[in-house]
């Protein structure tokens, strides 16, 4: 239990959120843009506070920091607001802190009509995202996320660019559905456990002296499986993804893209992977089927044949949710480790790009590849960030995308050498269209549209409220790629235990 006199995990949840009730109850507009830097910069401090002192922190069942339980009156049916961070939690407490502050900057200094709204909005997807992940409770881990979900929906309905009902609407069903199997697979370990608390950790001591029967556990799986799989756009259930994104404003975007859309991934290494171990082994060859054919390679050649840049970027998330997929059907500590840090820099080099690619927006006024060119000389630092976050993405070393990917090729050979030929020739694909991005954005001659554009409108480089919010995201992604183990031994610490009974049913049926 924290003997902390103030909860930094609670004070991230509480600090965003009560500055939104702030907003809704009417506080000015000039104080609300002053007080938006303490709700998205609070919560970032929090996470980097947690990370600091967690490999020192005294730990309590299954290697967790920082627990304390809060009454909330539903303790009766099972229900208690229980937070803690461990090794699998503690990194994308940390993402949503980081890409939140970097997305709530960068709202600052947009030109958003209704900002005291759209702040509002942001700040109560802020809450939700750290809520999320800080939650050992399983009823406020799916609690938080839905907070964080239904901003979404409105922010891309209303501040949304081109068809963005049309693509509010097919968000809120794919995600709603989604959701709502999610939930019926959770409720569905709760009740065949026969444990009486919601308490991930209880759950985790029933079921390791009482498991479901196999079958059972293949079929909740199952259930968990799509259900969180849509949400994370695993192929064919994927479409939602990049049409939501090309819609979305560029905050809302970075917070879902890069932190939001963890939520499934983080539920089945969290939840489904530990508490379902033979469930997990029985779906491994056909999730990684869908993920290498469909989310690698078929969803791989559709970005190669994308010309508007944002939706290049949306369709590339989806392509490398394949890798985390991949890396959990490998079903070993190795591949599901890796798989954590490829969520973390996922998240930061998506949320970059998605940054950039509206300031090159903003200078071209266009997102089609084919209107721009020759922007480099004009915006060095802007050149440069994106160039930086494309070779992040392609997975160099140096960025923390490397250590998220190699470890899952290495994985994947073991499980199937025909699946790791797949998922490399992906990065081949990867740096193709990345690299083809930067060369028609920044270099070469301008096209005859830009050209006019440039000429009205002379483009200048990233301002300040720009480049403070990009080099957030890129030192985060260079202190990860040369120091993964500031985050790597927690994940594997965390790992060691859990996946043991999935790991000997490996090694018993191969």
């Amino acid at each position: 239990m924290s003997t902390l006199p103030l909860d930094p995990l609670l004070l991230a949840i509480a600090t965003p959120l009560g500055l939104a009730a702030l907003i809704a109850l009417g506080l000015p507009k000039r104080l609300v843009t002053k007080l938006a830097y303490l709700g998205f910069g609070g919560p970032a401090l929090c996470a980097l506070w947690a990370w600091w002192n967690f490999a020192a922190a005294p730990k309590e069942g299954h290697g967790y920091a920082f627990l304390t339980r809060y009454p909330t009156g539903l303790d009766g049916f099972g229900v208690s607001l229980e937070l803690g961070l461990n090794g699998l939690s503690l990194p994308l407490f940390v993402l949503a802190g980081l890409v939140g502050l970097a997305a709530g900057l960068y709202a600052l200094q947009s030109t958003a009509e209704r900002m005291k709204s759209y702040l509002l909005l942001l700040l109560v997807m802020q809450a939700g995202l750290m809520g999320t992940f800080a939650s050992v409770d399983v009823f406020f881990f799916y609690f938080f996320h839905e907070l964080a979900l239904i901003p979404t929906f409105i922010m891309v309905g209303i501040w949304g660019g081109r068809d963005r009902t049309y693509a509010a609407m097919t968000m809120t069903i794919y995600l709603t559905a989604g959701a709502m199997l999610s939930l019926l697979g959770l409720i569905a370990i709760y009740v065949k456990s026969g444990a009486t608390s919601f308490d991930l950790l209880t759950l985790r001591d029933t079921l390791a002296a009482r498991p479901i029967l196999e079958v059972t556990q293949q079929h909740i799986f199952g259930v968990l499986l799509f259900g969180f799989g849509v949400l994370v756009s695993l192929w064919p259930l994927h479409s939602w993804a990049p049409l939501g994104y090309g819609a979305a404003p560029s905050s809302a975007a970075m917070l879902h893209a890069g932190v939001l859309k963890k939520f499934g991934l983080y539920g089945l290494v969290q939840i489904a992977l530990p508490l379902l171990p033979l469930g997990a082994l029985h779906w491994d060859r056909r999730l990684a089927l869908l993920a290498g054919v469909g989310n690698v390679l078929v969803i791989g050649f559709v970005t190669l044949a994308q010309r508007d840049l944002k939706q290049m970027v949306g369709y590339s998330s989806v392509m490398h949710m394949g890798y985390a997929f991949l890396g959990l059907a490998a079903g070993v500590t190795f591949g599901v480790g890796a798989v954590v840090m490829l969520m973390v820099a996922h998240g930061l080099s998506v949320a970059l790009l998605f940054l950039l690619s509206t300031s090159v927006y903003h200078r071209t006024h266009t997102f089609n590849l084919e209107q721009m060119g020759g922007l480099a000389p004009a915006a060095p630092m802007l050149a440069t960030l994106f160039l930086a976050a494309t070779f992040a993405s392609i997975g160099l070393p140096g960025f923390a995308n490397f250590w998220g990917e190699v470890p899952i090729f290495v994985a994947l050979w073991h499980f199937s050498p025909g699946l790791a030929a797949v998922a490399v020739s992906g990065t081949v694909i990867s740096a193709v269209y990345g690299l083809r991005a930067v060369a028609r954005v920044f270099f070469g001659p301008r096209s005859p549209g830009f050209s006019e554009v440039a000429a009205a409108h002379p483009p200048a480089d990233l301002t300040w409220g720009e480049k403070v919010p990009a080099l957030i995201l890129v030192a985060a992604l260079v202190f990860i790629g040369l120091w993964p183990r500031s985050l790597s031994a927690g994940i594997d610490a965390a790992l060691a235990p859990a996946p043991a009974p999935l790991t000997a049913a490996l090694a018993a049926s191969r």
